[in-house]
């Protein structure tokens, strides 16, 4: 059969292996991630209660920091709101700190104002910034229809990350509903990251308008190198080998090359690490949204994006490629 045929001929790329450096500081990374004082902020615990405010309203109690603390806690070690509030007061109670803890409805309520939480990193020079994107399921959608009906309505968010491929750390990330064009949300990571581009790799699905003009606003004097792969269809839109833009050279590299040897010339292959970022985005925080509204959705994933950030920084494999 003609399928049976392609596939057996298909080409087969061995699997690379790698040997770690820097095993012994590495294995003793994730035991210090599993410490729940590594998760304890000093400055939350010295701004715990909120300042008093000058404008009408109820006084709040907890800080932001506060409050974070506590989230951070519950993605960190996988728990419901009401075991974070529980796991949070021992934690403190065991570093000697008499605190009062977020309840349930007001972790529940401040959730939302994290919304536009950047990442916390520090960028060091010029970074190859990949962007990916992968889809996380809604908490609970659709079991009550599979367990009466057995049918399931799937319900989505698309995430949109943008790594460091230097670091390895989340720099930017957006949620947005099922649907949303990957190449619309382009402009929106590129102005959450601070410091300045080498490159931006991304795959087709990224490829569009928005896109290009966002990375080519951003550093008009010294553009970076936009690597995304051309759609199958694309066409060079001028003849003129001076003018030509990084878009209509991809899709000439490639007519002369191939697919193959236009991602070794780019470094195309740089994008794996959005991919490993989004492999411990679904490991390590979950496959699922835990929020319910879209507002607090969008406020879990920023405080994630932190989590994992801070994971890194503790243990981060130092590894090269074998034979």
């Amino acid at each position: 059969m003609p399928f049976k045929h392609n596939a057996a001929r298909r080409h087969r790329v061995p699997e690379a292996r790698y040997r770690i450096r820097n095993w012994r500081g590495y294995e003793a990374g994730p035991k210090r991630r599993g410490d729940p004082t590594l998760w304890v902020d000093e400055a939350a615990k010295a701004g715990w209660q909120a300042p008093r405010r000058t404008t009408p309203g109820g006084q709040a109690w907890y800080s932001d920091a506060a409050v974070e603390l506590v989230l951070v806690l519950r993605l960190g070690f996988h728990l419901a709101l009401r075991q974070a509030e529980g796991f949070a007061r021992s934690v403190l109670r065991s570093l000697g700190q008499e605190l009062r803890v977020p309840d349930l409805t007001t972790l529940s309520r401040r959730s939302r104002g994290f919304v536009g939480r950047r990442p916390n990193t520090v960028p060091h020079g010029p970074m190859h910034l990949v962007v990916d994107s992968t889809g996380l399921k809604l908490f609970g959608c659709g079991e009550w229809d599979a367990e009466k009906h057995g049918r399931a309505r799937r319900s989505w968010r698309e995430r949109h990350i943008a790594v460091d491929a230097g670091t390895g750390e989340i720099v930017a990330s957006v949620l947005t509903a099922d649907g949303a064009d990957d190449a619309g949300e382009a402009p929106i990571l590129l102005e959450q990251t601070e410091g300045e581009f080498a490159s931006v790799t991304a795959d087709g699905a990224y490829d569009g308008e928005p896109a290009y003009h966002a990375v080519a606003g951003r550093q008009p004097g010294a553009p970076p190198d936009l690597v995304i792969p051309p759609r199958a269809s694309a066409v060079a839109s001028t003849e003129d080998a001076g003018a030509q833009s990084q878009h209509d050279r991809h899709i000439r590299l490639i007519a002369e090359k191939g697919r193959m040897a236009w991602q070794r010339a780019t470094g195309y292959g740089r994008r794996s690490h959005a991919e490993t970022a989004v492999g411990r985005y679904k490991l390590l925080i979950g496959p699922k949204l835990r929020a319910r509204g879209l507002p607090a959705q969008r406020g879990e994933a920023a405080i994630a994006a932190e989590v994992l950030n801070r994971m890194i920084r503790v243990a981060k494999p130092v590894s090269v490629r074998v034979a």
